[in-house]
C-alpha cells in the first residue's frame, strides 16, 4: 500500500537537505534553520504553546545547542515568553510552517501535530471559540489555577478556556475536570465558560503532550561507584543494582518557560522560592501556576507547588507530586531500564516529584505504593543524593510516617 504522507515528507526532507548538505556541524545546521524561519514566517504570526494559542515575535539562536532555536511568543494579555521552537506549533495553511515541520522532523518529532480544521478560527484574533454543548458534560485539561478562575483546554482540542467555577481550590494544574457547563461567552477573544466541577481525575496519556526528550549520557557502571568503606557489608537495597551491572544513563528534558539558559537570575523557580521564604506563598504560587499554564510539562512547577503544600495538606500535595510524575513518565515507556541520576542537573524536576510523591504516600499510609516509589528511586538514582536509603526499612517494615519530617524531606532538596 502506498503511504499517502511520503510527497509530504519528502518536501519536508527536501527542506532538511537544503538547510543541512553543506553545514559542517549541528550548530551551523540550527542557525541555517533559524535563518530560514526568520526568511520565510511572516512575524508576528499565530501558533500555539501546549494548546495555547500565541503569537510567535521572533526565532533566535544564541548557540545552545542542545536548547536549539527557540522563539519569543506573545500571550494575550501582552505579556512574552521564550520557549524552544521545537515545542511551538504553527497550523498547516500558514506561511513558511512547513520550516518549521522540517525542523521538527529533523530532531525527530511529529512534523504537524496540529490538522488545518483544528487550528482554524482558534488564535487570539478575537475569532469566536467553537461552541460547547451546554446540557452535556465536558472534560477540560487544567492549565492552572487562578483565584476565581481555572485556564483550561478541552481534551482533543487546542482551544484555551476561562473556566468559572465553584471550589475551584478543589482542583490543581494537570488534572482532567469534568465539568457541568451552565453558559459559554466570548470577551475580548477570550472564551468564557461557567459550570460546576464534577469530577477530577490525573490521565497524563490523555493530554496529548509531545514527550520530554531523553539524553543519552553514556554507561554507569556500578563497579565505579562508591558503595561504603571497604570491609563493611553492602547494604541490601544496593545489592540488586550492584548485581544487575552497567545500564545506560539518561537526562531528562527540563521545560523551563521563562528561564534563560546559564543565567540563575532568570530562574523563575528561584523565584518562587525567594517569595515563599519572604512569606510570599500567594506570590511564590502565581509564579509556578503561569509556569503550567505555558507548559504542563514544566515539572519542577508540579513539584514545588507540591511543596508549598506538604506540610498541613498532604492529600493535595500528592496531586501536584503525581502529575508531575506521570508527565516525566511519558517519556520512559514500560520497560524504561536506565538511569537518571541527580548529577544530570535536569534530571532532578523528576526525581523531586518521585520524591515527594513518596513521601505523600506513606504519609498518608499507602506504604506497599510508597515502597514501590521508593525502590523505583533507588533504581533511578543510585547514588542517593534525596536520602531515600534512609527511609526505604522503615517504609518496608510498615512503619508509620513519623510526627515531624523525616530525612528527605522534600523542601529541602
Amino acid at each position: 500500500m502506498k503511504d499517502e504522507k511520503s510527497p509530504e515528507r519528502a518536501a519536508l526532507d527536501a527542506i532538511i537537505d537544503e538547510l543541512t548538505a553543506e553545514a559542517h556541524s549541528d550548530d551551523e545546521r540550527i542557525w541555517n534553520f533559524q535563518q530560514a524561519f526568520q526568511k520565510h514566517i511572516s512575524l508576528p504570526c499565530d501558533g500555539f504553546v501546549i494548546g495555547e494559542p500565541v503569537k510567535l515575535v521572533s526565532f533566535n539562536y544564541d548557540g545552545n545547542q542542545r536548547r536549539g532555536v527557540t522563539t519569543t511568543c506573545r500571550r494575550s494579555d501582552g505579556r512574552e515568553y521564550e520557549v524552544a521552537a521545537s515545542e511551538v506549533l504553527v497550523p498547516k495553511h500558514k506561511d513558511g510552517s512547513r520550516y518549521l515541520g522540517a525542523y521538527r522532523h529533523w530532531l525527530g518529532l511529529v512534523p504537524y501535530a496540529l490538522d488545518e480544521k483544528a487550528t482554524r478560527g482558534t488564535a487570539i484574533s478575537g475569532e469566536r471559540a467553537r461552541s460547547i454543548t451546554l446540557p452535556n458534560p465536558v472534560e477540560l485539561i487544567v492549565l492552572s489555577v487562578k483565584r476565581t478562575t481555572l485556564r483550561c483546554r478541552p481534551l482533543q482540542s487546542n482551544q484555551t478556556i476561562t473556566l468559572r467555577a465553584g471550589r475551584i481550590w478543589d482542583v490543581i494544574p494537570g488534572e482532567i475536570a469534568v465539568v457541568r457547563p451552565r453558559k459559554q461567552w466570548n470577551y475580548a477573544g477570550t472564551a468564557y465558560l461557567s459550570g460546576r466541577v464534577e469530577s477530577t481525575r490525573i490521565d497524563a496519556s490523555a493530554f496529548g503532550l509531545v514527550p520530554l526528550k531523553l539524553e543519552d549520557r553514556g554507561n554507569w557502571d556500578p563497579a565505579e561507584e562508591y558503595w561504603g568503606e571497604q570491609g563493611e557489608p553492602i547494604e541490601e537495597w544496593a545489592k540488586p543494582i550492584i548485581a544487575r551491572g552497567p545500564r545506560r544513563q539518561f537526562e531528562m528534558q527540563q521545560v523551563l518557560p521563562g528561564g534563560v539558559p546559564d543565567d540563575p537570575f532568570s530562574d523563575p523557580i528561584t523565584e518562587s522560592n525567594d517569595r515563599k521564604d519572604a512569606g510570599d506563598a500567594q506570590g511564590a504560587r502565581n509564579i509556578l501556576m503561569e509556569l503550567c499554564q505555558c507548559d504542563l510539562r514544566c515539572l519542577d512547577a508540579h513539584a514545588h507547588l507540591g511543596n508549598l503544600v506538604f506540610d498541613h495538606w498532604p492529600k493535595d500535595a500528592i496531586r501536584h507530586y503525581e502529575v508531575g510524575f506521570r508527565i516525566g513518565e511519558l517519556s520512559l515507556g514500560p520497560i524504561f531500564d536506565g538511569l537518571l541520576p541527580w548529577g544530570w542537573i535536569d534530571n532532578r524536576p523528576f526525581l523531586r516529584c518521585l520524591q515527594g510523591f513518596g513521601l505523600c504516600l506513606w504519609r498518608l499510609g499507602r506504604l506497599d505504593e510508597a515502597g514501590f516509589i521508593f525502590d523505583r528511586m533507588l533504581w533511578l538514582n543510585p547514588s542517593d543524593n534525596q536520602g531515600v536509603r534512609f527511609l526505604i526499612d522503615d517504609i518496608h517494615a510498615k512503619i508509620p510516617y513519623p510526627a515531624g519530617p523525616p530525612k528527605g524531606h522534600p523542601i529541602r532538596c
